[in-house]
């Protein structure tokens, strides 16, 4: 049986989603990092990480059904 994410990719980094978002196959145990090396998203690009709607850090690991949230650093001024 085949374990899934659901991915969401915040501002600039959406353009970097998955084409099947809310059924990313996964092979545990594996890391928020590992999953967005995948996805070709620059780890310093990952400012805030959420995990099922709690802060996480690149080192989380992910597990079948899990939702990760992931936001770019913001500009202000």
């Amino acid at each position: 049986m085949s374990e899934h994410i659901q991915i969401k990719l915040f501002a600039n980094l959406n353009r970097l989603m998955p084409t099947s978002p809310n059924a990313f196959p996964i092979s545990p145990p594996v890391t928020v990092a590992q999953v967005l090396l995948q996805l070709k998203v620059p780890l310093n690009q990952a400012k805030l990480i959420f995990v099922n709607s709690q802060r996480a850090e690149l080192s989380t690991t992910l597990k079948d059904g899990d939702r990760l949230g992931v936001f770019p650093p913001v500009g202000g001024g």
